[in-house]
């Protein structure tokens, strides 16, 4: 065995690779699937400002959302890498999940559509998503 090859297994023997951040987005392939799990973050203290909805897109890249947000059992708030904040409205019969503890998505073709993609409980329950829509912050008054 080359010493270059044992000089970079090292740290693995022993345990030293950095570990990944839970609330990090981790994309990984199963037999030719993508499948994310997309950390939900807690709701802190509530802000000082309204969400108004507008039309939202119909697709998003997969690759673009960071983490997500509850909102209600219909209702969750993507949070994209530009700062961009989509709400995707669940099906009327989708069963009350728990998302508090992250969820999967398995995107197709790296993209993330509206009665296309389903949001998966790690409790393996799962809700269409029905529509996506842009929300824009409006200071409350």
């Amino acid at each position: 065995m080359p010493l270059s090859l044992l000089l970079t297994l090292l740290p693995t023997l022993f345990g030293l690779t950095a570990a990944v951040q839970p609330d990090q987005v981790r994309t990984m392939v199963v037999q030719e699937e993508v499948v994310m799990r997309i950390p939900v973050r807690a709701r802190l203290s509530p802000p000082a400002f309204d969400w108004v909805e507008r039309k939202g897109p119909k697709c998003l890249e997969a690759g673009e959302i960071r983490a997500a947000a509850l909102r209600d059992r219909t209702h969750v708030d993507f949070l994209m890498i530009d700062r961009i904040r989509v709400r995707a409205e669940l099906a009327d019969d989708c069963p009350a999940l728990d998302f508090y503890n992250g969820f999967y998505l398995t995107p197709d073709k790296g993209k993330v559509c509206v009665r296309r993609e389903s949001i998966h409980s790690r409790m393996g329950g799962s809700c269409k998503i029905e529509r996506f829509r842009r929300l824009i912050p409006r200071p409350r008054q």
